[in-house]
């Protein structure tokens, strides 16, 4: 079992992935697994208590397996300390709801660790679409948060980080890309040095831990 923590890509049959919503929390499926938050990039001042209300509302169901993808972006043009009002908001909610936190971090994870430290959350955090230096991985592992790597691996800078990650701190995704979960799974096993067989069991552990689900 490929298990694909993190897509933007909607199926209507495929249980082993989580679907993100950033908008249209409502218009889910019983037959598939979510995770909804508000993304930094889509944060509308005028209408964000709203958004995060609709978001609070839907994310109830057991499988709205996350909260997320929310979080920090140096590059975007929402307001930075608007965007960690938001962050921060979001994680006292998956807080309050008992689930763990899916993290859009870019260029922010100094400020993103404050923010953490700031709500004394205590759900598991993975940050997705990892594709930065072994400092930065050290740091977030350090804490006890997870990575979630995607198209990234075909980087060869990453495979120095990568390889040394430890296996039950990692999760693949596909995100927005072009790249069928098989793909990502089969590079990550090559820079791991394992089998596509061993390592799909090491998440399906991860994600047993992380999100409570088995995804059968």
């Amino acid at each position: 079992m490929l298990i694909d923590i993190h897509t933007h890509k909607a199926s209507q049959h495929d249980l082993k992935c989580i679907q993100n919503l950033h908008a249209d929390f409502g218009e889910t499926s019983s037959l598939n697994y979510y995770s909804m938050g508000i993304h930094p990039w889509y944060i509308d001042a005028s209408n964000v208590q709203d958004e995060l209300s609709k978001m609070k509302i839907a994310s109830h169901p057991k499988n709205v397996l996350a909260i997320g993808e929310c979080g920090l972006d140096r590059i975007c043009e929402t307001p930075f300390k608007l965007q960690e009002t938001i962050f921060l908001a979001q994680i006292l909610w998956a807080n309050e709801i008992a689930k763990p936190i899916i993290v859009h971090c870019v260029r922010a994870f100094r400020e993103a660790l404050d923010v953490f430290k700031m709500s004394n959350n205590i759900m598991p955090v993975v940050f997705h679409g990892f594709n930065n230096n072994i400092f930065i991985a050290n740091e977030l592992l350090a804490s006890g948060f997870y990575l979630s790597f995607g198209k990234g691996l075909f980087n060869p800078a990453m495979d120095s980080v990568f390889s040394i990650i430890p296996s039950d701190k990692i999760f693949l995704e596909t995100d927005d890309a072009d790249y069928l979960i098989e793909d990502i799974y089969k590079k990550a096993a090559q820079i791991k040095n394992t089998s596509i067989e061993q390592l799909s069991l090491q998440i399906m552990q991860n994600s047993k831990t992380v999100f409570k689900t088995n995804f059968n």
